[in-house]
């Protein structure tokens, strides 16, 4: 095989025993670097360890890696387990960073990890993860860190270097193999220059229907149209319905093709699948969290396919799952970020707008952005598309099961690991004073409520750190023996509340006489656990239970079929698909918990088994496809 510059000056420094960084543009190839990792871990059989940000991703590296190694690549991801001592072992990073912590003797065999997509250290809610499993990072592996652009990538490999005392060698590659083609839509009108729009602020609004005769004129097709909300896609989608993209004999390919996958998945007799048939018939589907996570590894395989030629997404789309196409269409340059709407960083710009330009088909990619000078100047988008991307910054927040792990192993010495981290290595000294406030706030509140005694880890102590994310609540109740009282629809229902998080303005619907119970007792346990955080100014507070899905999962467990629980709840039956694996997962740290009863644990053992079955089952999904 033949490598571009930046490969192959990775692959050398792999071969030489170095860890290795690599800041590389999206599609620029850095999966190469991985697969030789991979091939020569297999040939001198000592196992590689491959971490993705989001489950999506885990999931089709699995498919992928599986073809080119068979029966030599395992994945978990909390709901799925599926070979679990391959000597390729795919996760999301939050189970290595558990597994660093609980069970470092599993990594003995592993040489490698692979960090797919670093940069998401940065990510506010999850960053924190990469960043723990980097510093705790067992010191028999060597590092393979893959990134989309980082400015600051010295400064990254100078923190790793400091705090595991070995070299690492970074690989930086700006070119992108396809360069890429912008044009803005402003005024109804399609030109390359953002400057000819300088006077349209009270212009004629822009049509989807003129964007897409002008793509079509310039055979920009197949394209991916990013937008910020499931609901516009789907709009989106079918106001593009008078189109058609296909040839007769390309649509009677894709109407086989999507029956089939249908029939493959079970999907036949699905509502939602039904109303996509009309636009796949024209070449146009959606793609969202809020479909059924089978339903969209059908319309990823149409696309794949080539038959399909326009797909409106969210930005999850962009994030690794490798479908580049021709063209690459942004509905607007705004998006939400946690708490509310603002321009698009450039890095996240460039990592949707990666996707344009398919390497060894496309001459250049085609970026299309839709500019309403109402709500974002052409300075801006200028900005946006032409500055340097922003810096990575740590995001570190420590979790109660981190913080009782590493309580276990260094008592008193647990503050001198904070100096380990990029967040001290960033930040300035009155930063590193609240980090370090943060980290002792946390002690004291552990030791209040006795998970920490006399420097010693309690038995409450050692349940709270087999449940990340959710440590307090269940562990307050499993000390007041509720999680022993409830049958597993009490189960169930407590463990969807625990991972459940409404939409802004989300009501609950009526709840059943068991479930008002164990949210009455829920309630009054978290009353305390937030009065205690705010004394100690901890931030942010511990996620309180929500109940909304309650009646669906008591129905669920009760052997009703998914069409039937979907009438109890307004949430998309994508989102509780998610939910109901999210809580197949934290029921099962419960019952792994070496403090939980046998009675506990054959409970927890019938709950999983009724709510993991059919459409919910992860591990089913990726064995058949």
């Amino acid at each position: 095989m033949v490598y571009d510059r930046f490969q192959q000056e990775a692959i050398d420094y792999i071969n030489q025993g170095f860890s290795v960084i690599v800041s590389a543009p999206t599609g620029a190839g850095k999966t190469a670097i991985a697969e030789h990792v991979i091939t020569e871990s297999l040939r001198s059989q000592t196992g590689v360890v491959y971490t993705a940000p989001i489950k999506a991703l885990s999931n089709q590296k699995f498919r992928d890696f599986q073809q080119q190694f068979p029966d030599q690549i395992g994945i978990l991801t909390g709901d799925v387990s599926i070979n679990p001592a391959a000597p390729v072992l795919i996760m999301t990073t939050e189970i290595f960073r558990n597994k660093i912590l609980d069970e470092p003797h599993s990594l003995e065999k592993y040489r490698w990890i692979i960090f797919d997509e670093v940069h998401y250290i940065d990510n506010p809610e999850r960053g924190t993860v990469w960043e723990e499993s980097l510093i705790f990072l067992p010191k028999h592996m060597q590092v393979l860190a893959l990134s989309a652009t980082i400015p600051n990538i010295k400064e990254f490999a100078e923190w790793l270097e400091r705090i595991h005392g070995k070299p690492i060698k970074m690989v930086i590659e700006e070119k992108r193999p396809v360069p890429l083609h912008f044009f803005f839509q402003c005024a109804n009108e399609v030109a390359d220059n953002i400057n000819q729009f300088k006077r349209a602020r009270h212009a004629k609004p822009n049509k989807i229907h003129t964007l897409f005769d002008y793509i079509r004129r310039k055979d920009g097709l197949p394209a991916i149209y990013f937008v910020f909300g499931r609901r516009r896609a789907e709009e989106l989608a079918r106001e593009l319905q008078g189109f058609n993209f296909l040839s007769r004999d390309e649509e009677v390919q894709i109407t086989c093709l999507f029956h089939s996958l249908l029939e493959r998945f079970d999907l036949k007799n699905e509502r939602s699948a039904a109303e996509l048939l009309p636009l796949v018939r024209k070449g146009i589907a959606y793609h969202h969290a809020g479909m059924l996570p089978t339903l969209k590894e059908v319309i990823e395989r149409l696309f794949t396919s080539r038959l399909l030629k326009i797909i409106f997404t969210t930005e999850t789309f962009a994030l690794g799952i490798n479908m580049p196409s021709r063209t690459v269409i942004f509905d607007e340059l705004r998006k939400y970020y946690g708490r509310y709407v603002r321009n698009l960083k450039t890095r996240d710009f460039y990592q949707m707008a990666g996707r344009a330009g398919r390497r060894g088909i496309d001459q250049e990619g085609f970026v299309y952005c839709r500019v309403n000078p109402r709500r974002i100047s052409p300075e801006e988008v200028r900005r946006i598309i032409y500055n340097p991307p922003e810096e990575v910054r740590s995001q570190l927040n420590n979790a109660y099961a981190t913080i009782l792990n590493l309580y276990e192993k260094h008592k008193e010495e647990i503050y001198k690991i904070y100096p380990l981290s990029l967040h001290y290595f960033q930040s300035r000294r009155h930063e590193q004073k609240e980090a370090l406030r943060l980290i002792e706030a946390k002690v004291k509140l552990l030791r209040e409520l006795n998970y920490i005694r006399q420097d010693t880890i309690t038995e409450k102590g050692r349940f709270a750190k087999s449940v990340y994310g959710y440590e307090l609540i269940l562990s307050e109740l499993h000390a007041e023996n509720l999680l022993e009282q409830l049958d597993e629809f009490g189960l169930g229902i407590l463990a969807a509340a625990v991972v459940f998080e409404p939409r802004k303005n989300q009501a609950l619907p009526a709840i059943s006489k068991s479930s008002r119970r164990i949210r009455a007792a829920c309630e009054q346990v978290f009353a305390g656990i937030k009065e205690r955080e705010r004394r100690y100014r901890i931030y942010p507070l511990s996620k309180p239970p929500y109940f909304h899905l309650s009646g669906c999962i008591e129905s669920w467990l009760r052997g009703a079929d998914f069409h039937k629980i979907l009438q109890c709840t307004d949430t998309d039956e994508g989102e509780i698909v998610r939910y109901f694996r999210m809580s197949v997962q934290i029921l099962r740290e419960i019952g792994e918990a070496k403090v939980a009863s046998p009675l506990l644990k054959e409970r927890i053992r019938e709950t999983t088994r009724v709510i993991n079955r059919g459409i919910i089952d992860a591990e089913k999904q990726l064995r058949e496809g």
